[in-house]
């Protein structure tokens, strides 16, 4: 001990402080040891990768949460808000004073049924081979043998087209009955030639002439311009069966939508000797005779009730059916069935038969439309007939007429071609 003890003293303070040092420095692993706590991750790099790499994952699974509801949100507000803003902005804001109208433009109503309505339009999409179609035939100038283009008539020169029955042998002098086709349109729109495979087949279908005016729409005209201009095709077609051999005196109107709505109320104008159609009496009262009836193809005709169904719809603002009538207020007195309703009983025995056709998958103009027309017709003890067509929408019913493949170009015919005897006295 004592040796120790001596040695211990004997050490200089340098060597003290070394061995302390030593003392305190860590003891290496064994290499054992060393392999196992490798193999087990347990050295500083692993654990400086693995939160690097678990930050990472935590991160982009924070990205996939919030990027889902984002979506959903634009999914759900953003795009209806857009489409049915733009769709305001084009065709017209609701018809409020100041700051209201914006107010109105975005309740969340207005915005998805609005939103609906534009994205149903899409379905139009499948006429694509159809518009080509048309577009070539009536470029095509060897089709000129089977009508007449662009024949100027009326106190506006607008155009008609007229279409020669191409089953009838017209160097025996026969004069042909004559169809007069009023094109729809929503009162805003709408074009002869977009009708031209339409009135080829109807001409070859009922043997008859067919003829297919233009007449100015909104914001051109109202809806007194447009009737004004299909009493002038009328006219036209009074001084003009000789030289293009149709029978003058036996005219059918067939239309279709707001065309239907123009067929029944330009009618009811001439059997009411309208002084706002600016012709001479003898002139209504020949027109008038010489109507022997009207179809009507998914019309309008009670022009309130269509204004209710446009706003359960959210399009009332921007339709044109309340611009081109100048009003809510002018309602009646554009509505066949108000105008029926104040005829006397003798103009109302001056009323040609009607023959109402209409798809029961119409969601543009309901099928009460037509419904309701046919029973206050029978109210009134006017002749009517009523076909309702089952799974035929509000566009198929006259794109179907253009083209012998079209699914439903058989069966519509078939109630046309019925009613067009009945009419004409063949049945």
């Amino acid at each position: 001990m004592a040796a120790l003890f001596l040695s211990d003293q004997s050490e200089g303070p340098l060597k003290k402080i070394q061995k302390r040092i030593a003392l305190r420095a860590p003891t290496p692993l064994s290499p054992l040891l060393l392999r196992r706590l490798q193999d087990s991750g347990a050295d500083s790099g692993f654990w400086r990768t693995g939160k690097t790499d678990g930050l990472n994952q935590n991160m982009s699974g924070l990205k996939h949460h919030m990027s889902l509801p984002v979506s959903v949100g634009v999914l759900l507000v953003g795009l209806p808000y857009s489409i049915s803003l733009a769709a305001q902005w084009l065709y017209g804001w609701p018809n409020k004073p100041g700051y209201k109208k914006y107010i109105e433009a975005l309740k969340p109503r207005r915005i998805y049924c609005l939103t609906k309505a534009v994205l149903e339009t899409l379905k139009y999409l499948q006429y694509g081979r159809l518009y080509f179609q048309w577009k070539s035939w009536y470029k095509n100038e060897e089709n000129r043998k089977h009508y007449e283009k662009g024949i100027t008539f009326g106190r506006r020169s607008n155009k008609l087209d007229l279409y020669h029955p191409p089953n009838v042998d017209r160097s025996k002098g026969v004069p042909a009955p004559l169809v007069v086709f009023i094109y729809g349109g929503a009162w805003g729109s709408g074009d002869r030639s977009i009708y031209c495979l339409l009135a080829r087949q109807m001409a070859e279908e009922l043997s008859a002439t067919v003829i297919c005016p233009d007449y100015f729409v909104y914001p051109q005209a109202n809806v007194l311009g447009m009737v004004q201009d299909i009493a002038d095709c009328l006219v036209w077609a009074q001084e003009s069966g000789q030289k293009f051999n149709f029978d003058k005196d036996n005219i059918v109107l067939i239309g279709h939508s707001a065309g239907a709505h123009l067929c029944a109320l330009t009618t009811l104008f001439l059997i009411d000797a309208r002084e706002e159609l600016f012709l001479e009496a003898s002139q209504q009262r020949d027109v008038t005779l010489a109507i022997r009836g009207v179809i009507g193809l998914s019309g309008v005709y009670n022009v309130m009730d269509h204004y209710e169904h446009e706003q359960k719809r959210a399009v009332e603002y921007v339709s044109t059916m309340h611009k081109a009538m100048n009003g809510v207020d002018n309602f009646p007195y554009y509505s066949p069935t108000h105008l029926l309703k104040e005829l006397s009983r003798d103009k109302l025995d001056r009323v040609p038969p009607f023959a109402l056709l209409h798809g029961t998958d119409d969601i543009i103009v309901p099928v009460a439309s037509s419904a309701k027309f046919c029973d206050l017709l029978t109210s009134l003890s006017v002749k009517v007939s009523l076909y309702l067509l089952p799974r035929v929408d509000h566009t198929e019913i006259v794109t179907d007429l253009m083209v012998p493949d079209r699914r439903f170009y058989h069966p519509i015919y078939s109630c046309i071609k019925q009613e067009y005897r009945k009419l004409l006295g063949a049945c």
